[in-house]
């Protein structure tokens, strides 16, 4: 009997990379699961936050090494799904919610990873890398709830659900939000990064645990009102150009 003649195709290690920093955001996903069951909600919660670290820095690996691929894409979505909308919204429930809201706690918790879910598919296939985001990115709609139980935020259920409710309707609104993927070294003004930088530090070492809730509330409203951070911190035209002969 003849074997059939079947190729291997080696997957090169550029693309070995991103996907393993993707895994680590699957990881902290599933951790964070773990721990909401057993009543550790602030570790949790944090574990949240490492993820959106891993979710950002897969797609800049992945840019610098030249290693995106179909797969990785695939893999982001299915790592984003679980560590931004099912972990927060059982984090949330678990944390203010309950069994005694009866149905309506779980409905609204589902009701934000359901949106979530489709603010992913939409993404994949409507998404133009150059320009804004269509409606709230899932990472900081999962960080938006996560920042509520690392600031201890004194919610009822009732206002719990709200949050769940509102923050799953931005994801699958029309709603442009900033792109930050667009910034690069020539193109941004070195003024005004280096002051949200500084304003950054400053909300960590004043606010500290609720500065992640700041953060997020700041970036939902500028959606709300139609600012572009990214626009306003990007150059001019001239200046643009000078920064680039300075190149």
């Amino acid at each position: 009997m003849k074997k059939g003649n079947r190729k291997t195709n080696n997957i090169p290690i550029r693309t070995i990379i991103p996907n393993m920093i993707t895994s680590g955001s699957v990881f902290c996903g599933v951790s964070s699961l773990i721990l909401t069951a057993h009543g550790r909600f602030v570790p949790a919660a944090l574990l949240v936050c490492f993820a959106v670290f891993f979710d950002i820095m897969d797609g800049r690996v992945a840019r610098t090494l030249g290693g995106s691929s179909a797969f990785g894409e695939e893999l982001d979505s299915l790592a984003d799904a679980i560590s931004f909308g099912v972990a927060p919204a059982f984090l949330v429930y678990n944390a203010y919610i309950g069994p005694e809201s009866g149905v309506y706690g779980p409905i609204c918790a589902a009701f934000f990873t359901l949106c979530g879910v489709l603010r992913l598919a939409r993404f994949n296939v409507a998404h133009v890398p150059a320009g804004p985001f269509q409606g709230l990115p899932i990472p900081a709609g999962g960080l938006m709830l996560v920042s509520m139980v690392i600031a201890r935020v004194p919610a009822t259920p009732l206002a719990a659900m709200a949050a769940l409710c509102f923050t799953g309707a931005l994801m699958v609104s029309s709603l442009p939000y900033c792109n930050a993927k667009k910034l690069k070294k020539t193109n941004v003004s070195r003024v005004k990064l280096y002051g949200i930088m500084a304003f950054i530090c400053f909300c960590l070492i004043v606010l500290r645990e609720k500065a992640f809730l700041v953060f997020s509330v700041m970036y939902i409203v500028t959606g709300l009102v139609g600012f572009d951070a990214a626009e306003w911190v990007m150059l001019d035209c001239e200046e643009d150009s000078r920064a680039r002969e300075k190149e």
